[in-house]
C-alpha cells in the first residue's frame, strides 16, 4: 500500500509541474473552426483573383488593381480576426472548464514564442506585396507559421510541434511549385487545422 500510495503521490506531482509548465487549455474546435475559415477565405480570395474559373491550371497573376488588394486585405484580416476571436473564446472556456487561469505565466511565453516569428513573417510578407512579388507569399505565411507553432510547442502539447512541421513541409512544397501556392494554402491553413483540431478535440478536449 505504502508503494501504491508513493506511485500516486509521484504521479500527482508530476501532473503539477507539467500544468504548471505547459498551458494545456487549448481547444481543439477552435482549430475547426480556424480551418473552416480559411477554407471560405481562401474561395472568396479565388473568385475576387481569378473570376469563375473553376480549373486549377497553373497561375502566374500579378494584382496590379488597388480595389482587388484591398479586398483581399479585407477577407485575411477576417480570417485572422475570427480565427483569433474563435480560439480565444473557446480557450478561456476550456481554461474555466479545468479550473485554470486562462492568461497565466505560462499562457505569457506561449504568445511572445509565437509573436516573433509571426510579426517577422507579417512585415516579410508585407514588404513582398508592396514589392509585388505574390508567388512567395502564401509559402512565406505557412513556414513562418510552422516556426512560430515549433516555437510555442514547448508551451504547450507536443502535437502542436506536428502541425508546425507540417505547415513548414507545405510552405517549402508551395516554394517549389509556384503558381498553386493558393492550393497548398487551403491545405495547410483549412484542412490541416480541421484534422489537427478534430484529433486535439477527440485526444484532450472531451
Amino acid at each position: 500500500m505504502e508503494e501504491k500510495d508513493a506511485y500516486a503521490e509521484l504521479s500527482s506531482i508530476r501532473q503539477l509541474m507539467e500544468r504548471s509548465a505547459k498551458f494545456i487549455s487549448l481547444s481543439g474546435l477552435s482549430g475547426v473552426l480556424a480551418g473552416v475559415y480559411a477554407i471560405i477565405g481562401a474561395y472568396l480570395g479565388y473568385r475576387i483573383v481569378y473570376g469563375d474559373t473553376g480549373t486549377l491550371d497553373y497561375r502566374d497573376t500579378y494584382i496590379s488593381d488597388p480595389n482587388v488588394l484591398i479586398k483581399l486585405v479585407l477577407i485575411a484580416s477576417s480570417v485572422l480576426l475570427l480565427s483569433l476571436a474563435s480560439g480565444v473564446y473557446l480557450t478561456i472556456r476550456q481554461a474555466k472548464k479545468r479550473s485554470e487561469n486562462f492568461w497565466n505565466p505560462v499562457s505569457k511565453r506561449l504568445v511572445t514564442s509565437m509573436a516573433i516569428p509571426l510579426v517577422t513573417g507579417g512585415l516579410l510578407i508585407i514588404i513582398f506585396i508592396l514589392r509585388q512579388e505574390h508567388g512567395i507569399v502564401a509559402s512565406a505565411c505557412l513556414i513562418f507559421y510552422g516556426l512560430a507553432l515549433i516555437s510555442a510547442s514547448q508551451y504547450t502539447f507536443n502535437d502542436v510541434k506536428w502541425l508546425g512541421c507540417g505547415e513548414i513541409i507545405l510552405g517549402l512544397l508551395a516554394a517549389a511549385t509556384p503558381g498553386y501556392g493558393l492550393v497548398f494554402w487551403v491545405i495547410g491553413f483549412g484542412f490541416l487545422h480541421i484534422l489537427y483540431g478534430t484529433i486535439m478535440h477527440f485526444k484532450y478536449n472531451q
